[in-house]
């Protein structure tokens, strides 16, 4: 069974930074995108960014240029950078990792790590 271990969070000013970790272990498959969604009570979890094995990155509309998503040589753990954080990025933010072809699909979540913005 993957396990993803996330680290990082915590209570940050407005306008500041933080740098959220995650490392997955026991991965079988070779090649896999890792991301960071968050989630608003009584409604799916949303992207805020996801790097492939390839490097393609992907970011939520809300955070560009603000977060930035990384990870060395394709592999794990991956970091979020937070910079400019405000109150609309307070939540639990968690982590996924999920297989890329020709892996069959599968997909693993963290227990999530809280991120609160406030003065």
């Amino acid at each position: 069974q993957v396990q993803l271990v996330e680290s990082g969070g915590g209570l940050v000013q407005p306008g500041g930074s933080l740098r959220l970790s995650c490392a997955a272990s026991r991965i079988i498959f070779s090649i896999y995108t890792m991301g960071w969604y968050t989630q608003a009570p009584g409604k799916q979890r949303e992207l805020v960014a996801s790097i492939a094995s390839g490097g393609r990155t992907n970011y939520a509309e809300s955070v560009k240029g603000r977060i930035t998503i990384s990870r060395d040589n394709a592999k794990n753990p991956v970091y979020l950078q937070m910079n400019s954080l405000n109150p609309e990025d307070t939540a639990v933010y968690y982590c996924n990792v999920a297989s890329e072809p020709p892996f069959y699909p599968q997909s693993y979540w963290g227990q999530g790590t809280q991120v609160t913005v406030s003065s």
